[in-house]
């Protein structure tokens, strides 16, 4: 008798479910970078968060995909005093994710727009970009605040790792309405 062989996808293409762990090892070895966003990545960028935001069922008013600065992000981030973001990117300027800093009120700063495209979850980018963000804002601000959603789980299991603590509410000056859960995170002095 023939052993019964089990296929799932992996980018379009069946593959046997016992190929699937040198797989995902593949792609996690591609080489990527984190660095400061360009213009030539401002469309990139802007489709991982619209595509990120459509699959949750998250492109509702009150949430990112309809920030007005969304498809220029480079422009927005120069613009901002104490204020920087940074993409994921491979060597020849291929974008998988991003995130950034922004003043949101006196001695707070907020992360902003952490997203990554959903073949690269899993490797620890978002983690990577976190740490970027957090070094940076913490030469700047004393506190980080940022909103999501509760049923982002993996998302906020990052952030409780990283220190932040949940809030019951958003801090006052939000702009994004629909988002369901906050969280701040106070440095070491």
């Amino acid at each position: 008798m023939l052993p019964v062989t089990e296929y799932g996808y992996n980018n379009g293409k069946m593959a046997a479910i016992n190929q699937l762990p040198e797989l995902r090892r593949q792609a996690h070895a591609i080489s990527l970078i984190i660095r400061p966003i360009t213009p030539t990545d401002d469309t990139q960028m802007a489709t991982i968060v619209r595509k990120d935001l459509e699959e949750a069922g998250f492109a509702l008013p009150g949430t990112a995909y309809f920030d007005p600065q969304l498809d220029r992000l480079s422009a927005f981030y120069a613009g901002q005093p104490n204020g920087a973001y940074w993409v994921l990117s491979d060597k020849v300027g291929q974008v998988y994710g991003g995130g950034g800093i922004g003043p949101y009120a006196p001695g707070i700063a907020e992360l902003q727009k952490l997203y990554i495209r959903a073949d690269r979850r899993g490797f620890g980018d978002g983690q990577r970009l976190i740490d970027c963000a957090l070094t940076y804002a913490r030469q700047h601000y004393p506190q980080v605040y940022l909103e999501t959603f509760v049923a982002l789980r993996a998302a906020n299991h990052l952030y409780a790792k990283n220190g932040f603590v949940a809030l019951d509410a958003p801090l006052p000056g939000s702009e994004h309405s629909a988002c369901d859960a906050w969280w701040l995170l106070q440095f070491e002095k």
